[in-house]
């Protein structure tokens, strides 16, 4: 890959795309394009159409698409179907008819099913029911998947998806309705704290999280996913599918003691078993991208207190964050 290889970076402005991006620019990478979805509406076809004509991009990097935790996606269902699937789709289709010859998908571990053997094999997609809470997100990024499997047996062209499992990190959305769980529980364990400073207490304000704390789950720190896509974007891989993850993963409880002790919060934390818990465990086989020749740096507590560290430097503006 030349460094100036002209890669277009779709969700350039969120979590992941900006990441991809700082990453790309470390390493010496000079001929980046980047559009806001102001400049550019992903979901359209005649506007995706005109943007590949005009601007020719070798490499397509699709870090774009509508995120966001349980009660978004179980709220905003068809939003989350309908529009990943028109983003990636047009991303795809025109990368395709461009002849871009290199194109990496972004997608989630919750393309696996719920019930799954764990850890999770790529081989596992399509082997039994979505988990409910986020299976609208999940359909629409099995599509993209397959699309790309579609396109490199087709086409012969070097097409790949790589499956993060649940990111977290700098610029990530804390917004408590639309956010995941991480940076949720970063932000409420924040402001309980603060809360109870401001009445002079000695003890935080009790926190209260959603579902029984048991589910366990595995956390990748942003700057490793990007760091995976530019190796991605460095080597040829064999296959069409790699999970990207830490291959090491705790449960909700335990990370929400981790995150409390972080912060610095003394109250209590309440557990509304009322709530769901979504899948019981989610962890990645990480194996394909080791055997690659890549693997995560960034362990846990370290990640917590860098994206901490972030959130209080932004807190006047990560709510206008565009993502």
């Amino acid at each position: 890959m030349e460094k100036n290889t002209k890669i277009y970076i779709a969700g350039h402005r969120g979590m992941v795309g900006s990441a991809i991006w700082r990453a790309l620019e470390a390493k010496g990478y000079t001929n980046l394009i980047g559009k806001t979805s102001a400049e550019l509406d992903l979901k359209n076809q005649v506007a995706v159409s005109d943007f590949f004509e005009t601007e020719k991009p070798e490499v397509v990097i699709d870090a774009a698409a509508r995120v966001g935790g349980i009660l978004a996606n179980n709220d905003y269902p068809y939003q989350f179907l309908m529009e990943n699937m028109q983003i990636q789709n047009n991303l795809i289709d025109y990368s395709l008819k461009a002849d871009v010859q290199k194109f990496i998908f972004l997608g989630s571990s919750c393309i696996y099913p719920k019930l799954a053997p764990q850890p999770l094999k790529e081989e596992y997609l399509l082997t039994g029911p979505l988990e409910t809470t986020n299976e609208w997100y999940a359909i629409a990024k099995i599509t993209g998947v397959k699309a790309c499997e579609a396109i490199r047996k087709q086409f012969g062209k070097d097409y790949i998806s790589l499956m993060p499992t649940n990111l977290y990190g700098t610029y990530d959305n804390f917004d408590l309705n639309t956010s995941h769980v991480l940076p949720a529980m970063i932000r409420k364990f924040h402001e309980a704290k603060v809360a109870g400073e401001m009445k002079g207490s000695t003890c935080s304000e009790p926190v209260e999280l959603w579902g029984s704390g048991t589910p366990m789950r595995e956390f990748l720190f942003v700057e490793d996913l990007a760091d995976a896509v530019v190796f991605a974007l460095e080597n040829q891989f064999q296959d069409n599918l790699y999970n990207v993850g830490t291959g090491v993963d705790l449960t909700i409880k335990d990370l929400a003691e981790l995150i409390q002790k972080t912060v610095g919060h003394t109250g209590e934390i309440i557990w509304d078993s009322s709530k769901p818990d979504g899948t019981p465990r989610k962890l990645m086989d990480v194996s394909k991208m080791t055997d690659a020749g890549w693997k995560a740096k960034v362990g846990l507590e370290e990640g917590i207190k860098r994206t901490y560290q972030w959130f209080l430097e932004n807190q006047e503006t990560f709510k206008q964050v565009k993502i």
